[in-house]
């Protein structure tokens, strides 16, 4: 067994797909952030498309990394830039549409709302609180009081939220029911069926079914299938997930993480070390680098240089250069 296959999280993620797929999506951040589509009926709209464009795949490459195995007080990092790529993407398609309120996910729509809960699932199992409100700015003036289980996951972090009995898609009741059970056991159970019914339910999401043609020869929109909203009822909870732990679609360490008693100020973000950085930005330290997600050696670089590409293989073995995110390793 090879370290990729010890350290994945989901089995259908092959170490090739995910070497092709995080460089094509570092790539596809890097463009859409300084480029515009063509397509579109005005230039704000046309911001506002390549704006979506980076917010997706910021999210997509996100649960790539989790679903490979990146570390998670990395990707408790990561998570802010998930969220303010969201809001750049929310600020310029409401200038497009000429609407204040315009929300950044359409909650009709389940790909969308899954996304929506996930977020805001994650700010709790990574001890991120701190984002809440942020998201809330987005998706409130939309949202709010309308949908018990957003509802339900809000109360645990900020005041002044809603009991409201109506939700967007009838999927959800179960979790939504966990949060009312009169015991336990009641409340695992109700999880446990909910994780049963998550990926049929999931059908006319771009994503399901992806992982059968997550290949670098065709491709796939493949990035991991999880519940995260399971895992943030069972920790929010403070349920026995011992029967579900081993459930294809639950993220258990995210749970282990959440329950970590190093976090005991959860209103903190973490701290903003040199310890992270991205291609083309400037070097804060000299030292060896990692290319986090690569299966590739570390690389000197000296303070004020400009972090490198990472240069993998293609589908022909020729290497080429792509962006990466690079990790602090050590002091050389």
């Amino acid at each position: 067994m090879s370290d990729f296959d010890s350290t994945r999280r989901q089995r259908f993620l092959g170490e090739q797909y995910y070497q092709f797929l995080l460089p094509s999506l570092e790539e596809e951040i890097a463009y859409w952030s300084t480029n515009i589509p063509p397509n579109g009926d005005s230039d704000e709209g046309r911001k506002a498309l390549g704006a979506r464009y980076v917010a997706r795949d910021t999210f997509r490459r996100f649960l790539l990394q989790y679903t490979g195995g990146v570390d998670l007080n990395l990707l408790r990092r990561e998570l802010e830039e998930v969220v303010s790529s969201l809001g750049k993407y929310t600020d310029v398609k409401r200038i497009a549409e000429k609407d204040s309120t315009f929300p950044p996910l359409m909650f009709g729509e389940i790909e969308e709302y899954e996304a929506g809960i996930q977020l805001i699932g994650l700010c709790y199992l990574l001890h991120r609180r701190d984002l809440l409100p942020r998201l809330v700015a987005m998706l409130d003036p939309s949202y709010r009081a309308q949908d018990t289980l957003y509802e339900d996951l809000l109360a645990y972090g900020m005041d002044g939220r809603f009991e409201v009995d109506k939700w967007f898609h009838e999927l959800y009741r179960d979790v939504i029911n966990s949060f009312y059970s009169d015991t336990d056991e009641v409340g695992v159970s109700l999880i446990a069926a909910y994780l049963d019914k998550w990926y049929p339910a999931m059908k006319s999401a771009s994503w399901h079914d992806s992982h059968l043609t997550a290949s670098p020869s065709e491709g796939g929109a493949y990035v991991g299938y999880w519940a995260i909203e399971a895992a943030a009822a069972t920790y929010l909870l403070e349920l026995d997930d011992r029967s579900v732990r081993d459930h294809l679609l639950y993220p258990k360490d995210l749970v282990e993480f959440a329950r970590d008693s190093r976090f005991a100020n959860e209103s903190e973000p973490p701290p903003r070390d040199s310890g992270v950085v991205r291609t083309g930005q400037v070097c804060p330290e000299s030292g060896i680098w990692k290319a986090v997600g690569h299966n590739v050696p570390g690389v000197m670089v000296r303070q004020g240089e400009v972090m490198p590409d990472v240069y993998i293989p293609d589908a022909r073995g020729t290497l080429k250069p792509a962006p990466a995110t690079w990790a602090f390793e050590r002091r050389a």
